[in-house]
């Protein structure tokens, strides 16, 4: 599949680290599987595993700390 930013390089699978800010502090997911270009860089994560990442921000915002680090593979 090529690139829908550069248009120019090819997207590989990958495992990349996904962040999102909380509310009350910060989530790292690490290890998600997505898909990355390998020119650019630009990443593209699958529908379903953004859902389970939604998830994840749920569960997470409800513990009361300032960053959590969670690995994809053992949480999903």
């Amino acid at each position: 599949m090529n690139c829908l930013v550069c248009r120019g390089g090819t997207m590989c699978e990958s495992l990349e680290p996904y962040f999102a800010k909380l509310e009350t502090g910060y989530l790292i997911v690490e290890n998600v599987p997505c898909w990355k270009c390998n020119q650019c860089g630009e990443i593209l994560f699958a529908a379903s595993v953004l859902e389970r990442i939604e998830d994840l921000i749920a569960a997470y915002k409800k513990v009361a700390s300032k960053i959590f680090i969670v690995d994809y593979r053992q949480a999903a």
